[in-house]
């Protein structure tokens, strides 16, 4: 087996290893998010670099609950440059301006993806969503993160940091595939296994609500 079907073999792997593994985090988180928005409060979601792709994955969604909050700064996503995402999600105290601007307050739910769970921007973001009284979900690789340093001034990683860690179970580095005559692994995971993730949060969040006896703000497709 190689190429394409290694990885979608491997992929598959993943999948369901995190589908096992992580339904209790997903409940977990999904009680603090359907708390805060059964009791008015804001559900944020925020990423730097490819996870930005995380945060818009639950934002504007068909499908997807209509009271979400994206942080998606321009300068740490990628098309103003791949350069000037790493280094800005590397700067100390860019996250506090983040959280000026966008208000977090007691009682709201903020998830933040983040990979590695190693630079300043996520972990300073929710260290300051913290102080604030926000609750924080981390969507992060449990293997990349705690086999790495952090980069953030406090020394702590993404993990360290959350209320609720939901674990991706992808590899140190995200690529997971060696190919003869290639310096570099291929074939990353986490954008997908991210993806599936949130969305099962999704699920169960609306479905707490509907429990509860009330409409949950679901989203329906513009193109129905």
């Amino acid at each position: 087996m190689a190429g394409a079907e290694e990885y979608l073999g491997k992929a598959l792997a993943v999948a369901h290893q995190a589908a096992e593994t992580q339904l209790g985090a997903i409940r977990v988180a999904a009680g603090l998010v359907a708390d805060a928005l059964a009791g008015g409060k804001r559900f944020w979601v925020f990423g730097t670099g490819h996870s930005h792709a995380l945060a818009e994955e639950v934002y504007g969604r068909a499908g997807g609950l209509a009271d979400v909050r994206a942080i998606l700064e321009p300068g740490l996503m990628l098309h103003e440059g791949l350069q000037k995402s790493s280094l800005l999600e590397r700067l100390p105290g860019l996250a506090s301006v983040l959280l000026e601007i966008n208000q977090l307050e007691s009682g709201d739910v903020v998830l933040i993806a983040s990979n590695s769970g190693r630079n300043a921007v996520p972990v300073e973001f929710a260290l300051g969503a913290r102080e604030r009284g926000a609750q924080v979900i981390a969507l992060t690789s449990m293997a990349h993160s705690s086999s790495t340093t952090s980069r953030a001034p406090s020394g702590q990683r993404l993990f360290e940091t959350a209320d609720v860690v939901i674990d991706n179970c992808g590899v140190p580095g995200d690529a997971m595939i060696t190919v003869p005559n290639t310096p570099e692994p291929t074939g990353a995971t986490s954008t997908m296994i991210g993806a599936m993730l949130l969305q099962a949060l999704t699920v169960e969040v609306v479905t707490r609500l509907s429990d509860r006896g009330q409409t949950p703000n679901v989203l329906r497709s513009l193109n129905v």
